[in-house]
Parts: structure tokens; C-alpha cells; sequence
């Protein structure tokens, strides 16, 4: 291979993506690494190929951080909107349950000791009426049946 070829080769190792590297240009080349060193138009070839893979991988490597970045901003938003719909269903939640509180407390102060034991009196006085009711109806059908009978 000629003195001017390892230039050249530049461009393949550029398509393929390959890092450029002296070592790789110089493989690629066929020639020494001394070569490329010991010739200013190689050595410039080569250096210039090598900042300008380096500025893509930096250009590559920030339109991913942008990617990755954009991805976890929408990530990020949609946290965002479905806590604010968690903290509004809580919210939501919370007043229910204060109300069924209040619900509760007023069922349980409107039954005061007192009040149980009025009702408790109260309810065993209905249940004699009704025995004494329904023993003086036994006997008025009785004497019914008696005077029906009598006729």
C-alpha cells in the first residue's frame, strides 16, 4: 500500500462507526503506527478523524441524554397528574369518611345511658300491656262464645 492510502481509509472506518483510533487506522491501512505518526498528512488525517468521531459520540450521546431525558420529563408529568388524581380521590375519601364520623357520633349521643334505660323500661311495660291484652281478649271470647251458645 502506498504512503497516501491510509487517509483514504478514513471514510470506511467513519461509515462502519468504528472507533478511530491510530491503532485502528493503522490496522486498517495496512502500515505501521509509526507511519501515520512519522507523516504530518496521515497524522493530521488521522487526528482530525478522531475529534470529529469524538464531537459525533459526544452529539450521539447528548441527543440520547435529550431522549432519555424527554422520556423521563413525560414520565415525570404523568406522576404528577396521577398524584394529583390520587390527592384528590383522597380528599374525596377523607370528607366520606368525616361524614360517616359524624353520622356515628350522632347515633351514638342521640342513645344516652339515660334514654337505653327509658326505652328498656319503657318497652318491657308494652310487652305486660300487651299479655294483659291479650289474656283479657281470651276472655271476652270466651264469654262471647258462652252467650252464643246459651241461645
Amino acid at each position: 500500500m502506498g504512503t497516501d492510502e491510509a487517509p483514504g481509509r478514513l471514510p470506511c472506518l467513519r461509515r462502519e462507526k468504528a472507533q478511530i483510533s491510530v491503532a485502528a487506522v493503522a490496522r486498517r491501512a495496512d502500515v505501521s503506527r509509526t507511519f501515520l505518526y512519522d507523516n504530518p498528512e496521515a497524522r493530521t488525517a488521522t487526528a482530525s478523524a478522531m475529534v470529529e468521531a469524538g464531537e459525533r459520540r459526544s452529539q450521539t450521546l447528548a441527543e440520547q441524554n435529550d431522549e432519555r431525558e424527554a422520556t423521563w420529563r413525560e414520565r415525570a408529568l404523568n406522576a404528577e397528574d396521577a398524584l394529583k388524581t390520587a390527592h384528590a380521590e383522597i380528599l374525596t375519601r377523607r370528607t366520606r369518611i368525616g361524614e360517616l364520623i359524624g353520622e356515628i357520633r350522632d347515633l351514638q349521643t342521640e342513645w344516652t345511658e339515660e334514654a337505653i334505660q327509658r326505652i328498656t323500661t319503657e318497652n318491657t311495660t308494652l310487652k305486660q300491656r300487651v299479655r294483659q291484652l291479650t289474656a283479657d281478649n281470651r276472655t271476652l271470647d270466651e264469654r262471647l262464645k258462652e252467650r252464643r251458645s246459651v241461645r
